[in-house]
């Protein structure tokens, strides 16, 4: 259990003694298991759609009304909502426990699952009456208390790669919540950090190369995040196709009825023409290139 020769990259010895629970334990070794009825490691890739914050009780339940429709399997939705400064534009409303309550709501009224993300371990159990899956942000990934906290509780979590690392450290942090006996566990990668994103605005770079070359070492099912990657919605649609074809096991888009009106990340979020149209491609790449369904 030493670590004489630590790197960045993954070795034979990481996968045995540093997290063994990640690890797959053979060449067809692959996590199948359901969340609030739908599989994960299966035949059909699992849609996550959504606003990036809960703006409103009326937003996020035509939202919900409407990806539903449509075909997504999660609403997504942040009613914490974490930001990169601590400045806030007159538009932004943080809802929080309120936007919790709506999320409840909306889940209710139209029968669709929800993931929303926890920053803080004090809110857990509110957050836990609501959500089917937790999620931990990037800028959380090596938060191991909340990692810990929020495995304990047995909600299935999905674990976002931080921009700055490495497939090995992500794998570590599935282990902390492994280790605590919560077996449902989700990657998902949502862009790295490099010195050329090929536009001023779009902050990452897609890395789905992390796609297949975590399937060869871990069980473990990967999503992908095309809309925070590109943070560019014109390139949503393209790399969420590739995303498919690469391999993942599950796609996270942000959905808004009115993309360039949204309160946070304008530039991103894709509409409900869009989402359909996507959606009805995505089903026909994953089809033709792994005999996978996303409708």
């Amino acid at each position: 259990m030493d670590n004489k020769f630590p790197g960045k990259d993954i070795s034979l010895e990481d996968l045995k003694s540093k997290f063994p629970l990640s690890a797959k334990k053979n060449k067809n070794h692959k996590s199948k298991f359901k969340i609030a009825g739908v599989e994960f490691g299966g035949s059909k890739i699992p849609i996550f759609a959504g606003p990036n914050m809960v703006e409103s009780k009326s937003l996020i339940l035509d939202v919900a009304k409407n990806v539903k429709k449509i075909g997504a399997d999660f609403l997504r939705g942040g009613a914490f909502k974490p930001l990169t400064f601590p400045y806030r534009s007159k538009k932004y409303n943080e809802t929080r426990e309120e936007g919790i309550e709506w999320l409840g709501i909306a889940k209710k009224k139209y029968n669709i699952p929800v993931i929303t993300e926890v920053m803080e371990e004090k809110f857990l159990p509110m957050i836990c009456e609501v959500a089917d899956i937790l999620q931990i942000g990037s800028r959380n990934m090596q938060n191991y208390p909340l990692i810990t906290a929020c495995a304990k509780t047995q909600k299935p979590l999905m674990i976002k790669r931080h921009y700055g690392s490495s497939l090995r450290d992500w794998l570590g942090s599935a282990e902390y919540a492994l280790v605590e006996g919560n077996k449902k566990v989700i990657l998902c990668e949502r862009g790295v950090s490099v010195p050329h994103t090929h536009r001023s605005t779009s902050r990452f770079l897609i890395d789905l190369q992390v796609v297949p070359a975590a399937q060869e070492v871990t069980h473990l099912p990967i999503v992908v995040d095309p809309s925070h990657a590109t943070f560019w919605r014109q390139w949503v649609n393209s790399m969420s196709l590739a995303s498919v074809a690469s391999g993942a096991d599950g796609i996270m888009l942000e959905v808004h009825p009115d993309p360039e009106n949204s309160a946070v990340d304008p530039l991103q979020p894709i509409d409900y023409n869009e989402f359909k149209y996507l959606m009805k491609k995505m089903h026909s790449v994953a089809k033709a290139s792994h005999n996978r369904k996303i409708l």
